[in-house]
């Protein structure tokens, strides 16, 4: 498996200019051969990694069976993904048959603090604002919020990015409670919140906030029925995956009002929007245009992770991941498809 790195070539696919400084500043210390190709990785251009021993994707990336089969047959080994999610890799599929790494943590600071910048952002009325004073209107009529300290804050996933918001929370004086399915009551005491259970964070929050994957489970977790038992006026905040969130359940509860604001850094079908420019055409897509007709609904495009800080620890890790490889391994950032995380008990040993 051994090879000169100066001979491992990597497809990068789904290139912004960002992804392509950050990537060749940090291969400097490693010497790959990194092709970089603009378009998203689909079973129309996957016969372009022939050649390429790694595959290097994003979170809009197709990476399914179809795809799979094509990079397996055109001899890559390894799929690098820059990224923490792996929903749109069918890990299953690839098991035995190629490998795929990931990048689990790369500045949880950096997610949680976009979130807390949309809960202060939506509160304070700042998007309003500023559209007002850009206009020399100083009215500060309507740009009313209210007071975070005493507030009730539900944070849905106590992770690394969950924790963290946690701390921020906590540092507003807000009132917290913690879903998650691990219990660490020492962190809890030592922090100060109380763990519960979701229709317990539904009906006593006044902001709920999201940082959990996106799994079988938490899909649509967001949806007519939860949104029913949410406090009148709930602002909503994700920043993890789309699909935890019914965006037709979402934009139902902001019509009636029984969601008074929401912050969205995902959105479900953001695959054909997110990271790229359509201000000179249309949006066609009929939810994603109703959502940004809300003045109380603030929508970015999936930019949570985008600090100088994150995008240099996402091209260390991967390149490292990929370095790890074809170093012999073992690898420690391998995605699981038993468990779907990085099970690596000790160095070698998996949970298969």
């Amino acid at each position: 498996m051994e090879k000169k790195m100066e001979r491992i070539r990597i497809a990068f696919f789904d290139t912004k200019k960002y992804d392509s400084d950050s990537f060749s500043g940090t291969n400097k210390n490693y010497g790959f051969e990194i092709k970089y190709f603009k378009s998203h990785l689909t079973i129309d251009n996957a016969l372009l990694t022939r050649g390429f021993n790694v595959v290097c994707v994003f979170v809009n990336d197709t990476i399914d069976e179809d795809v799979l089969n094509i990079l397996i047959e055109n001899g890559v080994e390894l799929i690098a993904l820059r990224c923490a999610g792996y929903n749109n890799v069918d890990i299953s599929y690839a098991y035995e048959k190629i490998h795929v790494v990931r990048v689990p943590a790369y500045s949880p600071y950096a997610v949680a603090e976009h979130a807390a910048a949309l809960i202060l952002s939506l509160n304070r009325k700042i998007h309003k604002a500023y559209s007002r004073t850009r206009e020399s209107n100083f009215n500060i009529a309507g740009l009313e919020g209210f007071d975070l300290h005493g507030k009730t804050a539900g944070v849905i996933g106590a992770g690394k990015i969950g924790r963290i918001m946690i701390g921020i929370l906590k540092g507003f004086g807000m009132n917290l409670l913690v879903f998650d399915h691990y219990k660490d009551q020492e962190y809890a005491k030592a922090i100060g919140f109380k763990y519960a259970e979701l229709d317990e964070i539904f009906g006593e929050s006044d902001i709920i906030t999201l940082h959990c994957p996106l799994t079988a489970e938490t899909h649509h977790m967001i949806n007519k029925e939860s949104i029913k038992k949410m406090k009148e006026g709930v602002m909503l905040i994700n920043t993890s995956r789309g699909h935890l969130i019914d965006t037709k359940s979402l934009i139902k509860g902001l019509k009636s009002g029984k969601i008074g604001s929401a912050g969205l850094d995902v959105y479900e079908e953001e695959a054909n929007y997110f990271f790229e420019d359509f201000s000179g055409s249309m949006v066609t897509d009929d939810q994603l245009a109703r959502l940004l007709t809300f003045n109380n609904v603030i929508v970015t495009s999936h930019q949570a992770f985008l600090t100088t800080e994150a995008l240099s620890n996402i091209a260390s890790t991967t390149l490292g991941n990929i370095k790890e490889y074809f170093d012999g391994g073992p690898l420690v950032n391998e995605i699981c498809y038993k468990c779907g995380k990085d099970c690596l008990k000790k160095r070698g040993e998996r949970c298969f």
